[in-house]
C-alpha cells in the first residue's frame, strides 16, 4: 500500500472518531451544546440487561384444589366453620326473639276522633271577630287561628232567623250580617287547608227567648232543620251545633233521632254533634249526654264561681266514671254570655287555660279567650287584633298589649302539647291532690311521657305532698304560671311541691320500664 492510501486511511478512522464526540441535538436540532436535551456519546456502548423476573403466587390448580379438598384435616376445618357459622346464625335469633318477647308491648290506642286531638275555638259573632266584619274577615284570620292549634272552628249562627218568628225562619240561607254563601264555602276550604274542621251552630231561634220556639213550632222546625242539614253537609260542614238540646230530644224525640242520625252516620268521615244545654249539674249532665247521644255536650259545669277545687275534682271524676273522656267537653263560659276572663278575672286566664288544656276530653275556648278579652259589657265584645300586631296600638296600653301576648304565647305553648303529647290526650287521669283549694292529678300513658298538673286557689301559698307508686322524686316544670317561683326546666321535689297563690304549674317527667 502507498503512503498516501495510509494518509487517507488514517484522516477517515480520525473522521469517525470525531463524529462520535459530535453532541446530538434536541428534537428543535438548533445545535445548541447547552440545551438540556443535548446528549454526548463518548464512544461507549450501551448494554441492556435483562430484568429480574418476579416470582408472583397464581394459586392453586384446580387439580391442586381438589386434591386439597379431599384430605381428612380440610374437612374437618370445613365442617368446624360450617357449624360454628350455624351456632351464631341460632344464637343470634334466639337473642333477638327473647327481646322481643321480654320488651314491653305498647298499649293500644283508643278511637279517636279528630275533636280528641286538639281545642274547639267558638266564634259566635263574626262581626265582633274581624275587622271586616264577615265571614271574609274571618277566613282571613285562618292563619292565626292555625298557629293555635285549634282543631275544630264553631261558627254562628249565622242563618236568618229574626227572633222568635219560626215562619221566618231560614236554615240555608245566610244573614247579610254575616256575610255571603260564597265567603262560608272560600273560609271551609281555608280553614281544611290549615287542617280546622268547620262547625256550624244551627240553633233555630238563637236570637230569641227559647231556642226552639215553642211546643206548637217544634216539629214544622225539625223539619225544615232536617232538610237543612243535608243541604250544609253538602257544603263540606265537618259537624252541628244545637243549643237546648234537653229540650228537642224530649220534646220530639224520633225527630231528634232522625236528626242524630243525619249528622253522626256518614260513610265519608265522621262528623261532629255538639249540645249545648244550661245545666251545671254534674249529675244532670251526664245523664242528658247519655239520654241524647251528642258526641260532645257543653255545659255551665265549671262556669260557677262558687265552685271550689273539690267541687271541681269530684265533677271530673263523677263524669269520667260516666263516660270515655273523649265524650267530654270542658268549656268555662258561653257563646252568648260571659268570657273566660270576665267570669274568673284577667289575671286567672293561664291558670283556667291549664285546666282546660290538661283534663281528660276536649277544651273549648271562646274567640278572645286565649288572649283574656273580656265582656265590656256587651255579649259580643271586639276581638283586639292590634293587640298581636307589631304595628302600633289603636286604644291598648303597652301593658295591656304585652298582658296580651303572654296570654297567647301561653295558649300555644299549652295547645301544642295537648295536640302531640299521648298523655295528655286520651291519657290516664290519677287524682294526686283533692281539697277544698287545691287540686292535682296525673296523666299517663302506657310508655309516653308523664305530666302533673298542680293547682292552688288559696290566696296563700301551700305545700303538696305528691305521692303515688308511678311517681319520682322529682319532676321537671314544663309550663308554670308563675316564671319567677317555678321557673320552667327546673327540677321540683315532688315530696314538698309548693304552689304560690292562684299559680298552676304542669311538671314532666320520662316513663322508665
Amino acid at each position: 500500500m502507498s503512503k498516501d492510501t495510509e494518509v487517507d486511511m488514517k484522516d477517515v478512522e480520525l473522521n469517525e472518531m470525531d463524529q462520535e464526540k459530535q453532541p446530538i441535538t434536541g428534537a428543535a436540532g438548533n445545535g445548541d451544546a447547552c440545551s438540556p436535551t443535548s446528549i454526548e456519546k463518548n464512544g461507549s456502548v450501551k448494554l441492556k440487561i435483562p430484568e429480574e423476573t418476579a416470582t408472583k403466587f397464581t394459586g392453586l390448580t384446580k387439580e391442586e384444589l381438589l386434591k386439597v379438598a379431599g384430605t381428612p384435616g380440610w374437612v374437618r376445618t370445613r365442617w368446624a366453620l360450617l357449624i360454628l357459622f350455624w351456632l351464631g346464625w341460632l344464637g343470634m335469633l334466639a337473642g333477638a326473639v327473647a327481646i322481643i318477647v321480654q320488651a314491653p308491648r305498647c298499649k293500644d290506642l283508643p278511637a279517636m276522633n279528630w275533636w280528641n286531638y286538639g281545642p274547639l275555638y267558638q266564634i259566635g259573632d263574626v262581626q265582633a271577630f274581624s275587622e271586616s266584619q264577615d265571614l271574609k274577615g274571618v277566613e282571613e284570620k285562618m292563619d292565626r287561628l292555625g298557629q293555635l292549634k285549634v282543631k275544630g272552628l264553631v261558627i254562628g249562627p249565622i242563618h236568618v232567623a229574626p227572633a222568635d218568628k219560626p215562619d221566618d225562619l231560614k236554615f240555608v240561607e245566610i244573614s247579610s250580617d254575616a256575610g255571603t254563601l260564597k265567603q262560608f264555602q272560600d273560609l271551609i276550604t281555608a280553614a281544611h287547608k290549615k287542617g280546622i274542621n268547620v262547625v256550624l251552630d244551627l240553633t233555630p231561634n238563637y236570637l230569641g227567648t227559647k231556642p226552639w220556639f215553642s211546643n206548637v213550632n217544634i216539629t214544622k222546625v225539625v223539619e225544615s232543620l232536617k232538610t237543612a242539614l243535608v243541604f250544609w253537609q253538602n257544603q263540606s260542614v265537618d259537624g252541628i251545633q244545637l243549643s237546648g238540646v234537653e229540650y228537642v230530644s224530649k220534646t220530639v224525640p224520633s225527630l231528634w233521632a232522625d236528626i242524630r242520625t243525619i249528622v253522626q252516620n256518614n260513610a265519608e268521615g265522621k262528623r261532629l254533634l255538639i249540645g249545648v244545654t244550661d245545666k251545671t249539674s254534674a249529675v244532670e249532665v251526664s245523664d242528658l249526654q247519655n239520654s241524647t247521644g251528642v258526641d260532645l255536650l257543653l255545659s255551665g259545669v265549671f262556669s260557677s264561681k262558687s265552685m271550689t277545687a273539690r267541687d271541681r275534682a269530684d265533677a271530673i271524676e263523677l263524669l269520667l266514671s260516666s263516660h270515655n273522656q273523649t265524650q267530654l267537653a270542658w268549656i268555662i263560659g258561653d257563646r252568648k254570655e260571659d268570657h273566660l276572663a270576665t267570669l274568673v278575672g284577667p289575671d286567672m286566664v293561664p291558670f283556667y287555660q291549664m285546666l282546660l288544656f290538661t283534663l281528660p276530653g276536649t277544651p273549648v275556648f271562646n274567640y278572645g279567650d286565649e288572649i283574656g278579652l273580656g265582656n265590656e259589657g256587651t255579649k259580643y265584645p271586639k276581638m283586639l287584633w292590634d293587640s298581636l300586631d307589631d304595628k302600633e296600638t289603636n286604644g291598648t296600653t303597652k301593658v295591656e298589649k304585652d298582658q296580651r301576648l303572654s296570654y297567647s304565647s301561653f295558649f300555644k305553648t299549652l295547645s301544642d302539647l295537648r295536640g302531640k303529647e299521648r298523655s295528655l290526650q286520651h291519657g290516664d287521669y290519677i287524682p294526686l291532690v283533692n281539697s277544698t283549694s287545691t287540686l292535682a292529678y296525673l296523666r299517663r300513658w302506657d310508655q309516653s311521657s308523664r305530666y302533673i298538673a298542680a293547682f292552688n286557689w288559696h290566696n296563700e301559698t301551700v305545700a303538696l305532698q305528691l305521692s303515688h307508686p308511678d311517681l319520682p322524686k322529682q319532676a321537671v316544670v314544663l309550663v308554670s304560671t308563675d316564671k319567677d317561683t317555678l321557673a320552667p326546666d327546673s327540677s321540683v321535689e315532688l315530696s314538698s311541691l309548693e304552689l304560690g297563690p292562684d299559680q298552676a304549674v304542669l311538671l314532666q317527667f320520662p316513663y322508665i320500664a
